[in-house]
């Protein structure tokens, strides 16, 4: 009988251990969270959702803590400099690459990246020339026209031609305006920027140089005063003012407000990131859903070929993250770069090129539409990168948008007194004067 006792109490007491140890185990598989600071956005959902599906099959919580793009740089930036864990992955993106290079972790070790196109990855290196990103999309500039207006053997190939066939569509009463696109600061790729690389110009010294040893060097010197740069300026008043192919409204307008206008059938050709191709397809925001097609950058007088761009968005993981969850932050973008599934399917539903650059020829071979994109943009070769990547440049590119807003806004006749007035604010601002 005590032998029975002893044998009951042993079995409950285990009994009670495997139900305490059971309990320990799945409080402690709960507790596995990873949290993920960025910008509500099409591309970084569907980046998120493959991430998701991975964190949902090894018992991990993906919380996902959305911000607005006017206050997640500075938000993140305060979190990464005071060494919190208050998010163990971020949105990364190349504007602000050197600004947070010595506070993130190191991404090289992640596998996959052995598949990601090196040449976007120009801002993501710390000082010991190791990475500190892994690729979500590619962000690429991309002209955008109407494929029911024009075929493509008409769609403008020069600035001048982009000018005739925008009259041409707006006297046959096709559309409003002949071309739309983001204007205002943040937004001066779509419209001033683009046109600045298609006429083989750029804002400072040495052209098209993104090295910071070698722009020292040269003092930072502004190149806006060049006539290659007032030429697109003079362009772009012309277009607004003149021609009469752009709203008037155009230099307060961001991206979202040129694409409302695109999406509405009102004008006959953009250019903006890729990644908005999902938008202009989307029937429950646009009247252009399947007219929608994809061209090389027209060129200005002083360019022979078509340039591009070709960025990325990426995340990254800060340092103050702890050990463990570095290693689980890591192994996660792992599978979100391995997932060939998801990334065409984010692709297909935002227009968003995938990190993983093996699959662009199979994607090339089967989607007519990535194929277009592969044409108008990747068969490109850049002249140079969509940014500068040192500490001032969010400084200098507001000095920028100020001059061209102010040209564009003023005389026509007192665009070249403009810009030099503002090329010594914009060399005091790349200075950190």
């Amino acid at each position: 009988m005590l032998e029975l006792r002893s044998v009951l109490r042993l079995c409950i007491a285990s009994a009670i251990g495997l139900v305490l140890s059971t309990g320990l185990f799945s409080a402690q598989a709960q507790e596995r969270e990873l949290k993920v600071g960025y910008m509500k956005n099409p591309i970084q959902d569907a980046s998120l959702d493959m991430m998701d599906k991975w964190a949902k099959e090894h018992g991990v919580k993906l919380t996902r803590v959305p911000m607005a793009y006017s206050v997640f740089m500075e938000k993140v930036t305060a979190t990464l400099t005071s060494g919190t864990d208050q998010f163990d992955v971020i949105w990364h993106n190349d504007d602000w690459g050197q600004l947070w290079k010595k506070w993130l972790e190191t991404t090289d070790d992640v596998k996959g990246m052995e598949n990601a196109d090196k040449w976007p990855l120009l801002a993501f290196w710390n000082d010991d020339k190791k990475l500190t990103v892994v690729p979500m999309a590619h962000t690429v500039g991309t002209f955008f026209y109407r494929k029911d207006l024009v075929k493509p053997e008409e769609v403008p190939t020069t600035f001048a031609q982009l000018v005739s066939v925008s009259q041409r569509l707006q006297k046959e009463g096709k559309v409003k305006w002949g071309y739309v696109g983001g204007m205002n600061m943040n937004n001066t790729w779509f419209s001033l920027w683009w046109t600045m690389w298609a006429n083989n110009c750029d804002i400072l010294k040495p052209l098209f140089e993104r090295d910071n040893n070698k722009l020292a060097a040269a003092k930072f010197e502004p190149a806006v005063t060049e006539a290659c740069h007032r030429e697109i300026v003079e362009f772009w008043w012309d277009a607004i003012n003149t021609h009469k192919i752009s709203p008037p409204g155009m230099t307060a307008y961001g991206r979202n407000e040129a694409n409302a206008i695109f999406m509405a059938g009102e004008a006959a050709f953009t250019l903006v990131d890729s990644t908005h191709f999902g938008e202009f397809n989307d029937p429950k925001r646009s009247k252009i859903v399947g007219k929608v097609g994809m061209a090389p950058f027209p060129v200005g007088p002083r360019a022979q070929k078509p340039t591009s761009w070709n960025e990325i968005w990426g995340w990254a993981i800060p340092k103050g993250v702890p050990a463990e969850r570095k290693k689980l932050a890591k192994e996660m973008l792992s599978a979100m770069m391995s997932d060939e599934g998801g990334q065409i399917e984010m692709w297909k539903k935002t227009g968003g090129p995938p990190p993983n650059i093996k699959l662009w020829p199979k994607l090339a071979a089967e989607d007519k539409d990535f194929a277009a994109l592969k044409h108008a943009v990747f068969d490109q070769t850049p002249i140079t990168h969509s940014a500068y990547y040192f500490a001032e440049w969010p400084a200098v590119h507001k000095a920028y948008s100020d001059m061209a807003i102010a040209a564009l806004t003023g005389k026509r006749e007192d665009i070249p007194k403009v810009l030099a007035e503002h090329a010594d604010k914009i060399h005091r601002a790349a200075t950190g004067q």
